[in-house]
C-alpha cells in the first residue's frame, strides 16, 4: 500500500556512479545499474537519508511523496540475499554488472611511489581502485584524458609482464566477456569514453575465441558514444 512519506530520490543527471552512497545504505536499497545509482525498491528505503552525506555530486535528496510502506521484513530478505554466496554459473559476485557497495569498492587514486621496504621484484603500475568495469565510476580523475587499458580478467594472470608492458601509464578497466552480462558494459564504457575525453583504448584479450567479446564491447561503446579514438589490440596466449 502506498502512503505519503519521506523517501530517497536520486538525480541521475548528477549521479556519476561512484557508488559511495551504497555502503551508507544499511538497508541495501541502492545499487548501481548502467553506471547510475538506483533505488531498488521503495519498500527498502526508510527515508532517513544516511546516504545523502556520502554523495559528492549532491545527486541524492529526501522528498515526500506517495510510496510503498517501508518493510523491515523485505530489508532482512535483501540483506540476506546480499550476504549469501552466489550460485556457480552466474559469475562471481564481484563480476556482476550491479554491485552492492562493499566498502572495498570505494573509488580512489593510487600513488604507487614504491618506497616500501618490502622486497618486491616487480613493481605495481596500478594507479586507481576499483578496476572492474562494473565497479568503476563513469567519471574519475584517473580517467580524465587517459589512455585506457581494457583487459580481460584472465590477462593479468596469464601475462607476467602485465604491469610493465600493458598497464604502466594507463587507467584500467577489466571484464570477462564470457561470464559477465556484456550489455551493461557497453553503456558503461560509452559513458566513460564520453565523460573523460579518453585518448586511446588498448584492448588486452586472451587468444581464446570467447575473449573476442571485448572487441565487440569497445566497438559498440564507441558507436554509442559517437566518438572515434585510436584502438590497439594485444592478444595474450595461454602460455603468456
Amino acid at each position: 500500500m502506498k502512503i505519503l512519506r519521506k523517501i530517497v530520490e536520486i538525480n541521475e543527471d548528477l549521479c556519476n556512479g561512484c557508488g559511495l552512497c551504497i555502503p551508507a545504505c544499511h538497508e541495501g536499497a541502492i545499487e548501481i545499474v548502467d553506471g547510475k545509482a538506483k533505488l531498488l525498491a521503495e519498500k527498502l528505503c526508510d527515508g532517513l537519508g544516511d546516504c545523502l552525506g556520502e554523495c559528492p555530486q549532491g545527486a541524492i535528496q529526501i522528498i515526500e511523496r506517495q510510496a510503498d510502506e517501508f518493510c523491515e521484513e523485505a530489508v532482512q530478505e535483501r540483506l540476506k540475499e546480499l550476504n549469501s554466496p552466489q550460485p556457480f554459473g552466474g559469475g562471481c559476485p564481484g563480476s556482476q554488472p550491479q554491485f552492492f557497495g562493499c566498502p572495498g569498492s570505494m573509488a580512489r587514486s593510487l600513488t604507487n611511489d614504491n618506497n616500501s621496504d618490502e622486497d618486491v621484484e616487480i613493481k605495481s603500475a596500478l594507479r586507481q581502485w576499483p578496476v572492474q568495469l562494473s565497479l568503476v565510476p563513469t567519471k574519475a580523475p584517473y580517467f580524465e584524458k587517459a589512455d585506457l587499458l581494457f583487459a580481460a580478467d584472465c590477462v593479468p594472470i596469464a601475462y607476467p609482464n602485465f604491469h610493465q608492458k600493458l598497464l604502466r601509464g594507463k587507467a584500467v578497466a577489466i571484464a570477462c566477456p564470457k561470464l559477465d552480462d556484456v550489455e551493461p558494459y557497453i553503456y558503461k564504457l560509452a559513458e566513460i569514453i564520453k565523460n573523460n575525453d579518453i585518448q586511446s583504448i588498448t584492448i588486452a584479450r586472451m587468444e581464446v575465441p570467447c575473449c573476442g567479446g571485448l572487441n565487440m564491447i569497445v566497438r559498440e561503446a564507441l558507436q554509442l558514444a559517437a566518438i572515434d579514438i585510436p584502438i590497439i589490440e594485444e592478444i595474450i596466449t595461454i602460455q603468456g
